[in-house]
């Protein structure tokens, strides 16, 4: 059985929100909590997570920026922006995020563990060059791509955001970047209006970011079809050196700011299906980072599902493994529609 790694910090807690904001320290207190129930506790290899350093954190951020944020240091309050708001150890969480999810890569490179789950907060995946928005002060998974093409030599990272916000600042990152192929669903139009069929890339870049907009609604089955008719053709193709994951699990049905209907066991198959496309492509090389999710007890067991999947101890029965699931019409149409603005680019054999 694989070794799956958790990156898990108290200080990560000391990120305090405003009490009537969804992005919360509560978020990641039953996610721990979940950690120590009697079929978890054990079973993972924790990885101890690291502040990164504003050279690593400036793989993505303009030093204005970096300042700003560590500026806010033991203030009492400040807001980036309506939606984004610091505390007096905000700027220690943010980098011990971004931390958590290089030392993440780092291990897994290795083969010390052979996929991981950094459980952090603040999230990242909206955070732009020189400003944080959208609850995200710093882009933990795009640093971390940087990061493993600059230090590690990897010539091509996959990113899979399924988030049911649109990770404008992970796209903006890489958009004219051949070594990053960034794969996207969310529902739009939502915030932060990015996101849309036509958005590919620019440059050499061009035909290698991939939005799959959902108008909402789409539930397990729908997922399931994007990922095989579109992300897994378009990834081995890619052939990608490091799978990165940035898991928002706000498309869960009851979630509070989401219009979804993915249940846990429908994140527990995309899981399945990252691994295979990772076990395919790069010895299975995969860490996660969680980004949205407001509905705690989905969070908490959407969360357990992935990592059972991880560590391969799925919750899924034998029966629910396969996924030759119906699509639906409405599914239909997105996914020709996506298949023909990258036909030019990807060949989708089975669409």
């Amino acid at each position: 059985m694989m070794k799956t790694g958790i990156v898990k910090d108290h200080r990560y807690l000391e990120h305090i929100t405003p009490d009537y904001h969804p992005e919360n320290h509560h978020r990641l207190e039953v996610i721990y909590g979940m950690l120590n129930e009697g079929d978890m506790a054990g079973r993972f290899v924790e990885v101890m997570p690291r502040f990164a350093t504003n050279e690593e954190i400036g793989l993505i951020h303009t030093p204005g920026y970096i300042a700003r944020v560590s500026a806010t240091a033991d203030k009492p309050h400040t807001m980036l922006d309506p939606d984004t708001h610091t505390s007096p150890k905000s700027y220690d969480a943010a980098k011990l995020a971004v931390g958590g999810v290089l030392e993440s890569i780092d291990r897994v490179i290795a083969s010390e563990i052979g996929n991981c789950f950094a459980l952090v907060r603040p999230p990242g995946h909206h955070a732009e060059a020189s400003r944080g928005m959208g609850f995200c002060l710093f882009n933990n998974v795009a640093i971390g791509a940087r990061y493993a093409i600059e230090r590690h030599s990897l010539e091509r990272i996959l990113i899979v955001d399924w988030d049911i916000h649109h990770g404008n600042g992970t796209q903006n990152a890489f958009y004219d970047d051949p070594r990053v192929l960034y794969f996207s669903t969310h529902q739009f139009p939502y915030y932060p209006g990015t996101g849309g069929f036509d958005e590919t890339g620019t440059g050499e870049g061009e035909g290698f970011t991939v939005n799959v907009p959902l108008s909402g609604g789409q539930g397990d089955s729908d997922y399931i079809q994007i990922f095989e008719r579109i992300l897994k053709p378009v990834s081995l193709q890619f052939k990608p050196r490091l799978v990165l994951v940035s898991a928002g699990f706000d498309t869960y049905f009851r979630d509070p700011l989401g219009s979804m209907n993915v249940t846990p066991k429908g994140f527990a198959r995309l899981t399945r299906l990252l691994l295979d496309i990772a076990d395919q492509s790069c010895q299975g090389r995969v860490v996660f980072a969680l980004e949205g999710g407001y509905d705690l007890e989905g969070l908490k067991e959407s969360v357990k599902a992935v990592l059972k999947e991880l560590r391969g101890e799925s919750i899924l029965a034998e029966e629910e493994m396969n996924f030759e699931d119906v699509s639906s019409l409405s599914i239909d149409l997105v996914l020709d529609r996506v298949a023909g603005i990258h036909k030019g680019f990807w060949e989708f054999v089975t669409v």
